[in-house]
């Protein structure tokens, strides 16, 4: 067969590979839609704000890209000893639109005297979606111990002695004072406390059901501390042990709160929904930046 004058027929080559060449300049297949990261919210601790948790926003970003982090800047510094149901009232305003916006729910993550904060905002937000509140080094049962914040604060005041302040209404007025558990006044504790005895329903109210029924709208509680800490004392009250009369520490499962499953601890756990993540060698300010913390105790429950 003759070709045209001056043009040459394509090789037998050329014809096999054409059908692969033309593959090439179709449109690419849409990638698998891969779901979204629940958005994350960051509550900080006493003295703190959202600036000591960049590491902890580096870390999120690089492991779960695309998550939407909310460090709230709210009660910074000396504010933070504002009282602590001002605070959650505060808190409240603040995460209400970012939960509202999440149809799956949100994760929680809460330090220190946030974890209280967290705590009690699962108890008044009768809607709240929260999957995973992660609990990262708070005093969950309470505070018994000089620290130097104590000292700064009540400087002509011991551990020992400070409970005719903190059981005080002037007192209650200072956040610390909320969550100050004397294990040797348990009666002035139960009648003073106006926040830690009410969200542990350690003292009756006619909001104790309703706040049960909120607190167990909750995935997963996530408790995070250790005997290196430093400041939370006894360490053990990150994951709800504290001391009896003898300053000897019994565990979750010894605790009233515990047994009595006044505000849902117990329920949550026979569920399998509490899990506990005790750490070595981090200090109180270190909980945060830590990458192996949040590598093996908080980065698996972001989902």
């Amino acid at each position: 067969m003759l070709g045209l004058p001056g043009r040459r027929l394509p090789s037998a080559e050329f014809l096999l590979l054409l059908p692969f060449l033309l593959l090439l300049l179709l449109p690419a297949a849409p990638a698998p839609h891969r779901a979204a990261y629940k958005p994350v919210i960051v509550v900080h601790g006493l003295f703190d704000s959202s600036y000591s948790f960049r590491h902890l926003l580096e870390y999120i970003n690089e492991t779960h890209p695309g998550t939407a982090v909310t460090v709230l800047d709210l009660f910074d510094g000396r504010e933070s000893l504002r009282p602590l149901w001002e605070q959650v009232q505060g808190f409240r305003e603040a995460v209400a639109p970012i939960m509202a916006k999440a149809l799956q729910g949100v994760h929680l993550i809460c330090y220190s005297q946030g974890g209280l904060v967290c705590r009690a905002l699962l108890s008044v937000m009768d809607e709240h979606n929260v999957d995973s509140f992660i609990s990262l080094s708070s005093p969950q049962m309470g505070q018994y111990g000089d620290t130097n914040y104590l000292k700064w604060l009540f400087p002509t005041s011991m551990r020992s002695n400070l409970y005719r302040i903190c059981y005080s209404p002037w007192g209650q007025e200072f956040s610390i004072c909320n969550y100050w558990h004397d294990p040797h006044h348990d009666d002035l504790y139960l009648n003073a406390s106006s926040f830690l005895a009410l969200i542990n329903g350690e003292r009756d109210h006619p909001n104790a059901t309703a706040w049960r029924k909120n607190f167990l709208r909750l995935g997963r509680l996530v408790l995070i501390g250790g005997p290196d800490d430093g400041v939370i004392t006894p360490w053990q009250s990150s994951f709800f042990g504290f001391y009896d009369a003898n300053e000897t520490v019994l565990e979750m499962e010894k605790q009233l709160v515990y047994l009595r499953d006044s505000f849902g601890l117990k329920t949550l756990l026979a569920r399998g929904a509490i899990v506990r993540c005790p750490m070595a060698g981090i200090s109180h300010t270190a909980w945060h930046s830590n990458r192996t913390l949040y590598e093996t105790c908080i980065e698996p429950w972001l989902s």
